[in-house]
């Protein structure tokens, strides 16, 4: 799977997952109202399928390379949705991560 594709796709589950959690969270800590719960179930069915998409020989290869697209995402969700800027210790931990997601992903594999 190209990098774009790879990155592109883990960046859906990302903003799925992101959604489907913020709608729980809306629910429970912003008293949002419960029906909340319908998309946000729903975009959790989405992230999960999409992580499904993830060209990985191992589940647990394509989760782990996940975790810093995530961050990265959480943190931009942060800053566009609840207008909270991201300070540099945010910026340097996401850039880290990032690394770590690249090697995880395309890293040389002996078999």
């Amino acid at each position: 799977m190209p990098v774009a594709t790879t990155l592109g796709t883990y960046a859906l589950a990302a903003v799925a997952e992101i959604a489907g959690c913020f709608a729980f969270w809306a629910w429970l800590r912003l008293n949002a109202s419960v029906l909340w719960l319908i998309p946000g179930a729903v975009a959790l069915i989405l992230f999960a399928y999409l992580l499904t998409r993830i060209d990985s020989a191992f589940a647990g290869r394509a989760y782990a390379a996940y975790g810093g697209i995530y961050i990265a995402a959480s943190l931009v969700w942060m800053w566009v949705v609840e207008s909270r800027a991201p300070d540099k210790w945010d910026v340097g931990g996401a850039l880290m991560c990032g690394l770590g997601t690249l090697v995880i992903l395309y890293g040389p594999r002996t078999a």
